[in-house]
């Protein structure tokens, strides 16, 4: 009876959450719409506090910091608005002009066709996606290879046979896409510059060499951390090391 309760409080206090959330990003859109942009941001900031997160709560909150020129809060949202809904054209456009608006220029190292081709494969659908695909694919290989047996005009399991291999080579290369998007995850830490202007060391103290300069609304990669310190490389190649506190990680 007391478990019964509990779960019955649990159930309110989730759904009265999703109601103050709904209820501050209707506040929030208003807002904007009023054109009361730092307003309408701290509506949006109230639900990420509330611990929700959503692709258009994201893009809304980007397009807010866009209004008031705030560029590297404007790409860092898109940029978390993409991860959520990475085949969204609206999110994509918007971040275009973004960095657009971003001061440095940094010439990105060109894809092979292979990579290019393999990344917008495995891009199509995310960890999660891939992994229930590959679980479905498998099950479907499990009963195509019963049915296989089971049968007993030589059409048939001829048919069952080369179905159900072919259902298990597209489980595989699930569970390779599904790797893939983990091991892109788990090792392709990036960041948004944060600061209007930051300079690069080359080595993770104040006293080392100036390498570069950049400017807010840089996406760069991070690659270690040492103390109060991220070593970063661009899309480039180059590589420093820059303080924490002028970047946000995504």
């Amino acid at each position: 009876m007391v478990r019964r309760i509990v779960e019955i409080l649990i159930f309110l206090v989730v759904i009265s959450g999703f109601s103050q959330g709904e209820e501050a990003f209707q506040r929030g859109s208003s807002l904007y719409n009023q054109e009361k942009y730092q307003e309408a941001i701290d509506a949006y900031k109230s639900i990420l506090d509330a611990g929700q997160e959503s692709a258009s709560l994201y893009y809304n909150l980007a397009n807010a910091n866009y209004k008031l020129s705030n560029i590297g809060p404007s790409v860092y949202y898109y940029e978390k608005a993409l991860e959520l809904a990475p085949n969204d054209d609206d999110i994509k456009n918007n971040l275009v002009f973004a960095q657009n608006a971003t001061i440095d220029a940094i010439d990105v190292i060109p894809e092979g066709f292979i990579s290019r081709t393999i990344n917008r494969v495995t891009n199509i659908l995310d960890f999660d996606g891939w992994a229930w695909f590959s679980v479905i694919c498998i099950l479907l290989f499990v009963g195509l290879f019963i049915l296989y047996y089971s049968a007993h005009a030589s059409s048939k399991k001829r048919l069952f046979f080369i179905g159900s291999w072919l259902i298990l080579i597209f489980g595989l290369f699930g569970l390779f896409s599904a790797f893939r998007q983990y091991n892109a995850i788990q090792n392709n830490q990036f960041a948004i510059i944060f600061a209007q202007e930051t300079t690069i060391k080359s080595e993770p103290n104040l006293r080392s060499e100036e390498v570069f300069q950049l400017h807010e609304g840089t996406k760069v990669q991070v690659t270690e951390t040492v103390n109060n310190w991220k070593k970063i490389k661009l899309a480039d190649g180059k590589i420093g090391w820059i303080p924490a506190v002028d970047l946000k990680e995504l």
